[in-house]
């Protein structure tokens, strides 16, 4: 693999030692039977069978009477334990007091460290703590502890009418997994229309109807509940928690976080959420896909908290219903089909997002709802900080950038990260091993590293077996970076682990075992445009039986009038029997009918507009067998190539240039001299269309260079390109020239 100049492709990934959660029960004598215990779980821990290791046959042992257990008990407390059983329990208590060198391990670690932060982190007994700091340690040791799990948490574990239950709980019978592995799939089409999200569609997937199939014979201890399809959520008007089964250990964090992050909502708002977080949270907490293409700078930070609250929220039942039959199995020795909680692996959560800064933003606000005391346990919070701030772009003071940019990318805007987080009841710990994570915050550059290519030794993609909620924000920003990683790290969800990784099978659910997981996974996309490619991947990568939902606001006026600079603006249509296709036809178009109107010596200072990089490859070629004269700036320019092309082209000695989209989406220079403006495709972002037109300016012009009353603008676009179009002109006209049977359409701005 290459190495990009806005990516790396290839980092070092360092593994460390890690330690999984054991019970440890304190008391004041210990007796036998609770070094057994102790000795079971350190081995399930190790990932080794109850049994293995002191010579049976690791079958499970029949229950013994009540009688003879107290007995036992009793006779016990006064025996000393045996030699294996002392050097075991002694090695447990270790966990607790120092490094257990017996325990190492190759395992993903979140992200990369210095040898001297894995001392410090590991070995408990270097660095003289507080009390207080080493109970917090010991709490995160011994995160799964029975300690942790109070009555109070108990609310809604099964609750049926609880989103989370009534999603998770249930196989899926097979004429609707028949459905959902169709293509295209069979759904019923709901239309909606909410005051602030506007126009939605909401699909919901339609069991196939095979009346020729045999009704199987079955008892009423056979009957089995399945899960349901999908249903048309229904608009909150008001947050209670209660009825939103939110959490109640985190109920009175949500209105102090959510103003911490929300600078016009005051602490006296009465409704802890905006109109927009309820009615996305009234889709999310529905565990329905969700593709969302109207985030703008206002309500960004609106939606990543809504989508914060629905993952911390649902970590939490997760982690109390383990807990919670954790309880109940204490006493048994099989386990239950009804207590069947977990997934192959422990990540629930994939959090996608382009740059260090999106993901601070994210991690800060996990924290801000789980712990809203500031100097709550935080593991690693330190580390974090340093890592994930700094390195910022200066921005130009005398010219400066749109408000976009400067909002884009403001902070560190480095896209190489991952970093694993764990939530307990009172701590969150950062930078924790991907197999004893909760939630993954990456970058699809940084999954992509791990996840590998065919053939590589050190690949991994076993943590994303399990995933039950993805979250894709700022998914547009993914297409100027390197779309390829994302879908190759798309393409290993749910994919069969090549190891246990400590699993245990007996608490597997059995749609996770069946290899159903990816109709459960929940998807939530967020971008401020819609395009082609984040449609296609909703539709070919999401599987939720509970359904998708798509908002789907017309525009009304588009950028054009935008556009201050009087211009004639001629687009040319070309016809394409399909998408694929289309390709070869826009360039056949392009150097047939358009490049030979401006090869004339008066029609000089053209900018040739180019959103994709293939297609900016192909042209280069092409001019360059065809002897023209012209210069290029791509992403990969190097800056004396950059300025020397925009020299050259100013000052007319350089008769084209081409000019691709993602240079303009990372530095967004100002270009002087353009004359005739062409735009291979419409732009992917349609406020650079405007943006790129009012560059034409007469303050931007070379007196000596060119005559300022022959400026043209020409865009080629066809069919498949109605999204952009209508981004750019409007719906109703582009629903016009798309199906119109006139392939030349005009406009004219700033009469």
């Amino acid at each position: 693999m290459a190495r990009g100049k806005f990516g790396r492709t290839k980092a070092r990934s360092k593994h460390k030692n890690t330690k999984k959660s054991v019970k440890y029960h304190h008391k004041k004598n210990h007796s036998k039977l609770s070094q057994k215990r102790d000795v079971s779980r350190l081995r399930e821990c190790k990932g080794l069978q109850p049994n293995e290791g002191d010579g049976s046959t690791g079958s499970k042992h029949k229950k013994e009477p009540e009688e003879t257990r107290k007995a036992e008990a009793n006779a016990c407390e006064d025996e000393n334990p045996s030699e294996e059983e002392q050097n075991v329990f002694k090695q447990l208590l270790k966990t607790f007091t120092g490094r257990n060198s017996e325990s190492q391990r190759k395992s993903i670690e979140s992200d990369t460290t210095s040898e001297e932060e894995e001392t410090a982190e590991i070995d408990f007994g270097v660095v003289e703590r507080t009390k207080q700091e080493q109970e917090c340690l010991l709490n995160e040791v011994n995160g799964d502890s029975e300690q942790e799990f109070s009555e109070g948490d108990q609310e809604g574990i099964d609750d049926d009418l609880d989103p989370f239950v009534r999603h998770f709980l249930y196989d899926l019978e097979e004429n609707l997994v028949e459905a959902l592995s169709t293509s295209p799939q069979c759904v019923v089409k709901h239309n909606q229309h909410w005051p602030v999200l506007g126009q939605f569609t909401v699909n919901i997937p339609k069991p196939t109807n095979k009346t020729d199939m045999p009704i199987p014979k079955v008892t009423i201890e056979d009957r089995r509940q399945y899960a349901k399809v999908g249903t048309v959520p229904q608009r909150i008007v008001r947050a209670r928690w209660s009825e939103l089964h939110i959490k109640s250990q985190i109920q009175n964090n949500i209105s102090k976080a959510n103003c911490a992050s929300l600078r016009n909502i005051s602490n006296e708002n009465v409704d802890p959420l905006t109109p927009l977080q309820r009615e996305l949270f009234s889709i999310i907490n529905n565990y329905q896909d969700l593709n969302y293409p109207e985030r703008t700078l206002k309500n960004g930070e609106e939606i990543r908290f809504t989508y914060c609250l629905h993952l911390v929220n649902h970590i939490l039942k997760t982690r109390i219903k383990i807990l919670h039959h954790n309880n109940k199995l204490l006493n048994k020795d099989d386990v239950p089909e009804e207590y069947r909680d977990q997934g192959l692996v422990r990540p629930k959560v994939i959090v996608l997002v382009p740059f260090r800064e999106s993901a601070l933003r994210v991690v800060k606000m996990i924290m801000d709802i789980v712990l809203p005391d500031e100097k709550a346990n935080v593991m690693n919070k330190k580390r974090f900080m340093d890592e994930f701030t700094g390195n910022e772009i200066v921005m130009p003071k005398k010219r400066p950038r749109p408000e976009d940019y400067e909002e884009t990318f403001a902070g560190n805007t480095d896209d190489t990260f991952r970093i694993g987080i764990t939530i307990t009841k009172k701590s969150v710990k950062l930078y924790a091993d991907f197999y004893s994570a909760d939630i993954i915050v990456a970058s699809p550059l940084g999954l992509r590293v791990i996840v590998g290519a065919e053939g590589e030794e050190d690949r991994d993609f076993d943590f994303l077996a399990s995933v039950e909620i993805l979250v894709l924000d700022q998914a547009d920003i993914f297409l100027m970076q390197n779309w390829d990683h994302l879908l190759h790290v798309l393409d290993h969800l749910h994919l069969q682990p090549r190891e246990a990784h400590g699993t245990n099978f007996a608490r597997v659910r059995s749609w996770a075992l069946n290899g159903w997981s990816k109709y459960y996974r929940q998807t939530l996309l967020f971008s401020s445009v819609m395009l082609p490619e984040l449609n296609a991947l909703m539709s070919r990568k999401c599987h939720n039986y509970a359904g998708k939902i798509c908002v789907v606001n017309p525009e009304l006026t588009g950028t054009m009038c935008h556009v201050v600079v009087q211009l004639p603006q001629v687009f040319h249509r070309f016809d394409a029997q399909s998408v694929a296709q289309s390709i070869d036809d826009r360039f056949d178009f392009f150097i047939k009918k358009i490049i030979p109107q401006y090869k004339d010596a008066v029609m000089n200072h053209v900018l040739i507009y180019i959103p994709s990089y293939f297609d900016y490859v192909r042209l280069r070629n092409y001019f360059r067998r065809e002897g023209f004269n012209f210069v290029q700036i791509c992403e990969y320019s190097k800056e004396g190539k950059i300025a020397r092309a925009r020299d050259m082209f100013y000052h007319a000695e350089a008769h084209f240039l081409l000019y691709s989209e993602r240079f303009h989406f990372f530095r967004r220079p100002s270009i002087k001299g353009i004359l005739h403006l062409v735009f291979y495709q419409p732009p992917t972002f349609p406020h650079f269309y405007s943006e790129m037109c009012n560059l034409m300016q007469a303050t931007n012009q070379n007196q000596d260079a060119g005559n300022e009353s022959n400026m043209t603008v020409t865009v080629l676009y066809s069919k498949y390109d109605v999204q952009q179009l209508a981004a750019i002109v409007g719906m109703d006209r582009a629903a016009r020239m798309v199906s119109s049977e006139r392939n030349v359409h005009m406009f004219v701005t700033g009469e």
